[in-house]
């Protein structure tokens, strides 16, 4: 009697599975064109940071470093000239828009905005070097900076030396 309960549940359970239909399944996700070029462009990313690591260590030559680093720039803009190619085809390019006709109604006349001056370079960055900045300067590269800074942005060492 135990076997053939047994047996009739085996029965419901296998005939439970092998019945699910492909219409009751839900749909695959659609995988975004974007995704193989997103992972190429993180791995490049990485690459160069590595790259620059081992540079600073002291692992490759300027030549090495060079040469490396223009590689991986030129594949870098490769992808991105390909990231933007497909983002084109997938945007659609709006139809421009009929210019109303004129009811000889003057536009009004805007004031001219005065001109910015030009944007200071950023604090992390180095300033122009014939530019000598107060006590800003890296003294193992001698690149120089707006404000102090706890190590080089340039070379990566210490900004002040340790003081016993």
């Amino acid at each position: 009697m135990i076997i053939v309960i047994t047996c009739v549940v085996a029965i419901a359970v296998i005939a439970f599975v092998l019945g699910v239909r492909p219409k009751d399944l839900p749909a695959p996700e659609p995988e975004s064109p974007f995704r193989h070029l997103d992972e190429r462009k993180a791995a490049i990313y990485e690459n160069l940071r590595d790259l620059q690591f081992e540079y600073r260590v002291g692992k490759l030559s300027d030549q090495d470093y060079k040469a490396t680093k223009t590689d991986l720039q030129r594949e870098l803009a490769t992808v991105l000239a390909e990231v933007d190619r497909i983002k084109a085809q997938l945007t659609p390019t709006p139809q421009p828009a009929l210019a109303p006709q004129a009811n000889n109604v003057p536009k009004p006349a805007t004031p001219a905005k005065p001109a910015t001056p030009a944007k200071p370079a950023t604090p992390d960055k180095p300033v122009a070097p014939d530019k000598p900045v107060g006590g800003n300067a890296c003294p193992h590269c001698g690149a120089h900076f707006e404000r102090a800074l706890k190590f080089c942005g340039e070379c990566g060492k210490p900004m002040k030396e340790a003081t016993v």
